[in-house]
């Protein structure tokens, strides 16, 4: 209710006073031409957002106007900072001009500050169509939302809209209660149940009722209930519910249900966020999980390569020259066994092949392993994280926890008027990667320091890959992991299922002229061995 009809009716008398002017119901009530506050400025620093800087000889007031489409309210700041950057300038016609008059419109969500010179500022708080439109002698001119074409057809007169209410109104409707009260609302609705309104047997009963409801109303005291993990403004007390604050005062309670939506809805916003970003992470590992197993129940038995070699080895002496295969005896398994060679080598470079496949193996095998161990240690890290951050209620201490635990995981690629390269975000680390060769060599020369470091799939082109250096923070495994992972991903090994990436601070990196584009010598390295993935 905080942008119901009679809550405003407090909201704009109270308005009227700070501003030092008169105020009326309707538009057609006789203007009072008592000057108030000058406006000083009116300026926007955030897409739905305006706010409004009245002065006079010896105070401010500040209205500010939230008019998002799915949340709109004032709030009034004893004090405002005017941003240096990205704020405009708006309605600066009327800047420097006086209020003389404030009209709260009959039964509508509405009100309008009149200014001198024949101005007039409409406030439409109409949920999702909210919006602040300026009239000259009850001409539009502009409006803060310029999208919403209809508002461009409004007139200050046609906001009124004056109803008959009395009971032989009441009776000749046969007790419609819309039809008399159209601003009520089913929190109204609710708190006439509360007044015992389905036990009244008459019109003349359930009428009383609803004029005990609006005088109840029309009296000073607002509430803040919380209802469904949201903030609710009442202007009458409810029998159920949790209580947050009483006031006295329009103003201030508009600058608590503010505060209490902020803190509440960003709590909730940030916690969602982090629960699609944890939950993300654990898909993604998961995923990888499922992969990297299935790739080490593929990879060809280490054990089956060596008993290969040896059997062959056992048996040059009957192996003919430059045979594509040979049937020989299996000695393992006591059987006959057809085994596939190499036509242009010998039997003993055959057997060599296949002791390398053996070898080969073992290493992948062990590096899936260790892969495996590490993302199972982290699948159950993030699982405890995603617990945590559930059970956090208060914002501040959810902010702390995430950043503590570097999950801030954002996805940032600049577009490339913007920036030269493409860039990510892992855990807090950018991780800048080369386009091409020429791109390559402005990405190492140019823009990478000797702290950075640079990553680069071993023995095939493919892009540099820098991971940008932040002082006093070493290089976490995961980011070398996913840093690596992504320089795979972007050479010619991308379709390998592992793939071996050179791993060296950006010092060790080097480059003659002599070299062609994006070649460079490395002094120093170490080599991981990674599945080549996308970020």
């Amino acid at each position: 209710m905080h942008n119901n009809y009679h809550f405003l009716k407090h909201l704009s008398k109270e308005i009227a006073q700070r501003l030092q002017t008169s105020w009326s119901m309707g538009i057609t009530a006789p203007l009072d031409t008592k000057k108030g506050m000058q406006l000083a400025e009116a300026f926007s620093q955030n897409k739905d957002e305006l706010v409004l800087g009245f002065c006079s000889a010896h105070q401010d007031f500040f209205i500010k106007a939230v008019l998002r489409p799915d949340f709109a309210c004032f709030s009034f700041p004893n004090e405002f900072f005017r941003a240096k950057r990205n704020s405009v300038d708006l309605f600066k016609t009327l800047q420097g001009k006086s209020v003389v008059h404030v009209v709260q419109h009959l039964n509508e969500r509405a009100f309008t500050l009149f200014f001198e010179e024949g101005y007039a500022m409409l406030f439409k708080m109409h949920g999702g169509r909210s919006n602040i439109v300026l009239f000259e002698n009850d001409q539009f001119v502009i409006s803060f939302h310029k999208k919403m074409e209809k508002d461009q057809v409004l007139t200050l007169a046609g906001m009124d809209r004056p109803i008959t209410q009395s009971l032989a109104y009441f009776e000749e409707t046969e007790g419609n209660i819309r039809a008399l009260y159209p601003t009520f609302g089913k929190n109204v609705l609710k708190y006439l149940e509360q007044l015992g309104m389905s036990n009244a047997t008459n019109f003349a009963q359930k009428w009383s009722i609803i004029q005990d409801a609006v005088h109840n109303m029309e009296e000073v005291g607002f509430y803040i209930y919380l209802q469904q993990n949201l903030p609710q403004l009442l202007t009458f007390p409810l029998e159920q519910g949790e209580l947050l604050h009483h006031y006295s005062s329009a103003i201030e309670t508009a600058n608590n249900f503010y505060y209490e939506y902020v803190k509440i809805t960003s709590l909730a916003r940030e916690k969602d966020r982090a629960k699609k970003q944890l939950n993300k992470r654990l898909k993604q590992t998961q995923n990888y999980l499922n992969k990297t197993y299935g790739k080490l129940a593929e990879l060809d038995d280490s054990n089956q390569n060596e008993e290969t070699a040896n059997i062959i080895m056992a048996n040059l002496h009957v192996i003919p020259a430059r045979a594509k295969s040979v049937e020989l005896f299996d000695f393992y398994h006591e059987t006959q066994r057809k085994i596939k060679l190499k036509e242009d080598l010998s039997p003993q470079k055959n057997a060599e092949v296949y002791y390398r496949k053996a070898k080969n193996a073992k290493i992948e095998i062990q590096k899936l392993e260790e892969n495996i161990a590490r993302r199972e240690k982290e699948k159950k890290e993030l699982e405890q994280h995603l617990a945590i951050v559930l059970e956090i209620e208060n914002l501040k201490e959810l902010k702390k926890y995430l950043k503590n635990n570097q999950l801030n995981i954002k996805q940032q690629q600049a577009s490339v008027d913007k920036f030269p390269f493409k860039r990510f975000d892992y855990q807090g680390f950018e991780i800048w990667i080369g386009k091409n060769s020429k791109n390559n060599d402005l990405l190492t020369q140019k823009y990478a320091y000797k702290e950075d470091l640079w990553l680069h799939a071993k023995d095939v082109t493919g892009s540099h890959v820098v991971v940008k250096y932040q002082a006093g923070k070493t290089f976490p495994n995961d980011v070398i992991e996913k840093a690596a992972s992504l320089a795979a991903y972007y050479s010619k090994r991308s379709n390998d299922s592992l793939c071996p990436v050179i791993v060296t601070p950006k010092k060790f990196v080097r480059k003659t002229k002599d070299l062609a584009d994006g070649q460079v010598i490395i002094d120093k390295e170490e080599v991981v061995m990674v599945v080549p993935e996308k970020f």
